[in-house]
Parts: C-alpha cells; sequence; structure tokens
C-alpha cells in the first residue's frame, strides 16, 4: 500500500507520499506522475490541505441494502448518479459550515474513488486499472431541499458539504474493507465495502460509459445505513480499514458569519 496526499508548505500547494513520518515531495498532482523532486519534509513541517483536486466529483446513492430501506426507496436496477460541485470539498479537519441550521442535514461516510488516468467504456475488468487509489469522504446532505427537489446536487454540494482525505491510498484492494462513522464519539455507521450492491469496479465502468472520466476524478460510492442529522459543535470521524481517519467539526454557516463580520 502507498499513501499519497496534498500539503500546503510556507503557503504553497505541494503534493508527495507519505512514507511513515516523511513526505517525499512530487513536482505535480500524484495522478499526473510520479515524479519526486527529491525534497523530503516531515509530518510535522507540513498542514495537511485536500489530497484531490478533481475536475468532476461524481456521486452514487442507493448502493447499500439497509441503507435504501431506511431511506424507504427501492434498488434502481442501475447506479444511481448525480454531480457534486468540487468548491463542496473540504479538507481533514475543516468545519462543515451548515447552510440552513433549520433544516435537517445528515452526515454520510462513503469510499471514495480517485481516477488514475483518461477512461471511457471500460467493462468491469478493465475498470480498476484506471483507478489510482482510494480514500474516505462524506456526503453531507440536505433532506429538506432533497425532498423538494428532483436532483441532488444542489442539497450536496453547499460548500464544505463534501469533506475528504486525509490521504489516498493506492494498491488496495477496495473490495472489503470496514467502514465506520462516528458522531461525538458514538459509532453511527459500521459495515463492510463488500456489502455494496454495485462493487468499485462496476461503478467506474457504469459512469465511463456515459463521461469520460479523466485523471484525479472523485467518485463517491455510497453510504451505509445509520444517517443521522448533524448539529452545530459536532465532531465527525470517518474510518475505512486501519487508514488515518478523517476529523470533521461542524458549525453553522450563519453563525460563523457572525463572527467573522
Amino acid at each position: 500500500m502507498r499513501v499519497f496526499g496534498g500539503f500546503l508548505l510556507d503557503g504553497s500547494k505541494v503534493y508527495g507520499e507519505v512514507r511513515g513520518e516523511e513526505v517525499h515531495l512530487l513536482a505535480g498532482p500524484f495522478w499526473c506522475g510520479l515524479e519526486f523532486t527529491g525534497q523530503i519534509c516531515s509530518l510535522g513541517e507540513l498542514t495537511i490541505d485536500l489530497p484531490v483536486a478533481p475536475g468532476k466529483v461524481i456521486a452514487v446513492g442507493l448502493n447499500y441494502a439497509e441503507h435504501i430501506r431506511e431511506m424507504q426507496r427501492s434498488e434502481m436496477g442501475s447506479p444511481l448518479i448525480w454531480f457534486k460541485a468540487p468548491t463542496s470539498l473540504l479538507a481533514d479537519g475543516g468545519t462543515i459550515e451548515i447552510a440552513f441550521p433549520e433544516h435537517r442535514t445528515d452526515f454520510e461516510i462513503e469510499l471514495a474513488i480517485v481516477i488514475g488516468r483518461e477512461a471511457k467504456n471500460l467493462s468491469q475488468d478493465q475498470a480498476l486499472d484506471f483507478v489510482f487509489g482510494y480514500t474516505i469522504a462524506l456526503d453531507v446532505s440536505d433532506r429538506d431541499l432533497q425532498k423538494v427537489e428532483k436532483q441532488f446536487s444542489r442539497c450536496k454540494s453547499f460548500d464544505t458539504y463534501t469533506p475528504v482525505g486525509p490521504f489516498i491510498y493506492a494498491d488496495v484492494d477496495p473490495h472489503d474493507l470496514p467502514i465506520e462513522l462516528q458522531q461525538n464519539g458514538e459509532t453511527k455507521q459500521q459495515a463492510r465495502t463488500s456489502q455494496m450492491i454495485y462493487s468499485p469496479a462496476r461503478i467506474v465502468s457504469f459512469a465511463s460509459e456515459s463521461l469520460t472520466l479523466e485523471a484525479g476524478d472523485l467518485i463517491l460510492t455510497g453510504t451505509p445505513a445509520g444517517v443521522g442529522a448533524i448539529a452545530a459543535g459536532d465532531e465527525l470521524e470517518a474510518r475505512v480499514g486501519d487508514w488515518r481517519p478523517l476529523r470533521n467539526r461542524v458549525a453553522n454557516a450563519s453563525a460563523l458569519r457572525n463572527k467573522l463580520a
């Protein structure tokens, strides 16, 4: 397994491979090629930032049977996909800002796929050869808006509504990983990726039938059962396997605006 991330070094964005407590810096984003600069930093010298900069963020819904039941929906017969705005991405340690505190806004933990090279019309057998790696993501969702709007993009695309990271994991088998979300120290979601209705290979293949997937694109693969509402003051911790957890706080956007005024 290899580990990659995005960092801030003296205010500049850099990418590198994490090897223990060292980060071996790259000449550019890792999904564009692994050209090392020769510079090595300690993790302590760097600020962990977003590990990805996708042109597209593709989300998949209704991919775990128990979640379908809790949402009182039916299986679609094929992956349900939509787009999330790249501007909704949030780094590890960042604050999720609830756009409408009076609305119910839910957490959803998801395994996310990072595309490694351009792909179109892939078979399932080919699909994972075009994946660079995997990471942890949250698909924060305004349920009030989701109920009244026919498409999901707006209710899931507010700024900060897609926490992701902290790192990207390459050379891993994604098919039976434990996935868990804790809210204020209490486990709310717990499953295994083997419970997905549509595997990562099926999702990548299906998406590539309609879209040209590009290096760096991010695909969220759906959430298991146990989704629940967030509120200002919450602390969320998302885990996949033994990867470094994704941790985020929650606040109301209006409160943050008032504080900065």
